[in-house]
């Protein structure tokens, strides 16, 4: 019960950090692949879905190893 408590509160709290990053990282990116206004929103759209997929797909991993070896 207590674990379940701290890991929606660590959702809640620090999973916020990530968006500015993620659109930062994501935007600085595709600006300097493309110089025009729609294809460096494109690539970063697809970059920032990428970072969170990755991110998400890291997160899982972590949570299951958490899960077996407590």
């Amino acid at each position: 019960m207590i674990n379940s408590f701290l890991f929606a509160n660590f959702l809640s709290l620090r999973l916020w950090y990530a968006l500015p990053l993620v659109v930062a990282i994501s935007l600085v990116y595709a600006a300097t692949r493309h110089e025009l206004m729609v294809p460096i929103l494109q690539h970063a759209w697809r970059m920032a879905v990428g970072i969170v997929g990755f991110m998400s797909i890291v997160f899982v991993i972590l949570f299951l190893l958490e899960w077996k070896f407590l």
